[in-house]
Formats: C-alpha cells, structure tokens, sequence
C-alpha cells in the first residue's frame, strides 16, 4: 500500500501535521544516526524545511540519509513541504530541493502544523494522486 513518510523535529509540527490526516505514516527517527526503517512501497514524503537565510540545510540530515538509499528514493512519488513564513523565500524550500533533485512534483506547502483547511485539501488532494499516480517506477 502507498503511504507516508515523514520527518519531523522535536516542536512536532510536522508530526501534528500527519495525526490530523489519519493515514498511515511512517516517521523517520529523530536522532540522524538511528536506523531509518525500510521502506518497501510507494510514498510521499513530508517534509519541514530547515534553512538559513540563504537556503543552506534546508533538508533535515535524516531525509538526506532516506533518500541516499537508491532503493528508497525509486518509491518516492512526491513531497509534502512544511515551512514558517517568517522565513520569506525559503519557506518550504526543502520540498524544492527534493523535487529537484529526486524528479518528483511538489504535491503541497503548508506552514508550521497546518490549517484545517490545510489538513482537507492534502487529504482529497493524496486520494486523487494515489488514484491517478502509477505505483509502479517508470
């Protein structure tokens, strides 16, 4: 089945994020060095980004180290981006990196742990995609 990874820090935005959603996820761990558990389907990421003012580090290390695993980047499918506002032009920049450079779309962007309408619109917006989407890599 197709589902969710995720990512999330210890304010716990993003993982707030995905409960309201009610889909199965799979959250990374928090510590970079612990094992990231396999992942054997399809999935679409979610991401915080966590940039300077120039957009340095804006992938957290324990995405990074997911999607080095080539076995793990071939299931990706998309990417959720979370971000601050405050952060002007690298709010949900982490989602751009990823698209780019796995070629991947980016599904959404929501800031910090998301609106209601912010939870509505990723929930229909997935069950159209996982309908339309080929699970299968190309």
């Amino acid at each position: 089945m197709a589902g969710l990874v995720y990512f999330s820090s210890g304010s716990g935005n993003t993982r707030r994020f995905v409960e309201k959603l009610e889909l199965p996820a799979l959250r990374l761990p928090r510590v970079a060095s612990d094992p990231v558990p396999p992942i054997t389907a399809p999935f679409v990421l979610i991401c915080p980004t966590y940039a300077d003012g120039h957009g340095k580090g804006a992938v957290p290390k324990q995405v990074i180290r997911l999607l080095n695993d080539p076995a793990a980047r071939a299931l990706l499918r998309g990417v959720i981006a979370a971000g601050n506002r405050n952060f002007g032009k690298t709010f949900a920049m982490a989602g751009d990196v990823i698209a780019a450079k796995c070629s991947v779309p980016v599904l959404y962007r929501f800031e910090l742990a998301g609106t209601e309408t912010d939870i509505a619109r990723v929930r229909a917006g997935l069950d159209i995609f996982w309908r339309e989407t080929c699970l299968t890599p190309a």
